[in-house]
């Protein structure tokens, strides 16, 4: 690869740095998965080929688990889905195990195992490191780990069939603690939702930072089209956040930023094995605005008072989560309500338990259609990422595209065009000009446009056609289920 190259990173171990200057918005490399399954939880909802969410899908006639938007998918995935649909068929066959297919580690450890026996560790000259060469950490992993390691490989051996190259317990050990700690959340076709999980070699090369130089974008490629000749990869895309200096180390972040230096550690440290030294972190920066309180004409609110209030808010959003996880989003909005009545006086814009009241109110608000008062929390959710978050990330940048619509379909065209326009500007540098949300973006940042143009020429006639629209308007961003996030 032309772009970076594989170093001894100071006390980081192996990594990735740049061999000559790059721009905000370049890609440093794309690479398809070595293998990749769906989510147990969403096996019937989204398409074991494409990975793209479906109402309706074809399931396989063999194994009947796995599902497929039509023909064309299932023939683009059957490479993959071969050996995997008669040992799941066979697996399901088994006393307790009967009806059922194995968990996704397991599906995914053997898809490794299959590609590996037929095509070996490295696929081809763009793979920096084979798999044999990559971190599994299973001496780091706690008891109740290695217990559930432990039944997963004997479930892996049952489902192992016994016509393919069997191997040792230590190599298929291997596997597991790679896909533990090098696995890569999938995401939907609008990045949206995660639905799977798979393992990309060169990934696991990049170390982490809090506040990374690149971010990582799935991107689906394209799968749809008859002729095969036309079809591109689902593959994955480092991009870089801002200028990158040759020999600077690349890296990306692994957990949220929006957590205090302690919990990202704590994090880290059970996920990853690591005890992260960035500069973030050793200066705990922006923890203050994190967990601050309000300041009020010069004068800040007592710390006990906000210790009380921070500590109430993290009781609440327990509650707010049950309630939300069983679906009760009237509920969700209730506790949501009286939280921030507690919170808005005593804790700072930024304080990250209030900054998680807002989004959720306005996501829950704007599925219940109170769309006014979710357009609201929506913009004090931003306001205070944006006083968070490094300028380009991703994160930022869906949640400001959320706001946007938001406002959009509230009627206040100037804030929300305002706002699509900068989440467009910073999706174009993360997720690229061709990624389906930076295109429906696109579509949205012109049609505002063109309305806030009418709306200043006409107020009234505006809003009169606007009505009119939004009775038949079909939006590429759907009302769905608030994610559980």
């Amino acid at each position: 690869m032309d772009n970076i190259e594989v170093f001894d990173s100071p006390g980081k171990g192996r990594g990735l740095r740049a061999t000559k200057e790059l721009l905000s918005g370049d890609v440093l490399f794309s690479e398809p998965p070595f293998a990749a399954v769906v989510f147990d939880s969403l096996a019937d909802k989204i398409c074991h080929s494409c990975f793209r969410r479906q109402d309706k899908l074809q399931r396989c006639g063999q194994c009947k688990f796995a599902q497929y938007c039509d023909k064309t998918c299932q023939s683009a995935g059957w490479k993959e889905h071969k050996l995997e649909c008669g040992a799941i068929k066979a697996f399901g066959a088994i006393g307790d195990n009967f009806g059922k297919a194995p968990n996704e580690n397991i599906r995914l450890a053997a898809r490794i195992m299959w590609r590996l026996d037929k095509e070996g560790g490295v696929m081809s000259d763009m793979q920096m490191t084979s798999l044999d060469d990559l971190e599994n950490h299973i001496s780091d992993m706690p008891e109740d780990d290695l217990k559930e390691l432990k039944v997963d490989i004997h479930n892996f051996l049952d489902y192992w069939p016994r016509n393919s190259k069997q191997h040792r317990v230590d190599d298929i050990s291997h596997i597991f603690g790679v896909i533990n700690c090098n696995g890569f959340t999938v995401s939907d076709q609008r990045g949206l939702n995660a639905v799977g999980v798979g393992l990309f070699p060169n990934l696991c090369l990049v170390n982490h930072d809090c506040w990374p130089n690149c971010t990582v974008i799935l991107n689906h490629g394209n799968q749809s089209a008859v002729n095969t000749v036309y079809h591109s990869q689902m593959r994955i895309e480092l991009r870089a956040l801002g200028k990158i200096e040759p020999g600077e180390e690349v890296t990306v972040s692994y957990v949220d930023f929006l957590n205090v230096t302690e919990d990202r550690q704590r994090q880290l440290k059970m996920h990853y094995f690591f005890d992260c030294t960035c500069e973030h972190c050793k200066g705990h920066i922006k923890d203050d605005l994190k967990m601050g309180g309000k300041e009020v004409d010069g004068v800040k609110v007592p710390e006990e008072q906000v210790k009380e209030v921070t500590e109430y808010s993290l009781q609440m959003l327990q509650k707010m989560d049950k309630a939300r996880m069983e679906g009760n989003y009237h509920e969700v909005i209730k506790i949501c309500r009286e939280c921030m009545e507690k919170q808005e006086p005593v804790l700072a814009d930024t304080h990250i338990y209030q900054l998680r009241m807002w989004s959720t109110a306005s996501e829950v608000l704007a599925y219940l259609q109170f769309i006014d008062e979710a357009a609201d929390y929506a913009r004090k959710m931003v306001d205070g990422y944006n006083k968070l978050y490094h300028p380009c990330n991703a994160h930022l940048g869906m949640a400001t595209m959320r706001a946007g619509v938001t406002h959009w379909q509230a009627g206040k065209i100037e804030v929300g065009h305002g706002m699509i326009c900068k989440a467009y500007a910073i999706l174009q540098r993360t997720h690229g000009p061709t990624h389906p949300i930076t295109k429906d973006l696109e579509a949205m940042r012109m049609q505002t446009e063109m309305e806030l143009r009418m709306f200043r020429e006409n107020e009234y006639i505006y809003k009169s056609m606007r009505e009119a629209a939004l009775k038949n308007h079909k939006s590429k961003f759907p009302k769905t289920h608030p994610p559980l996030l």
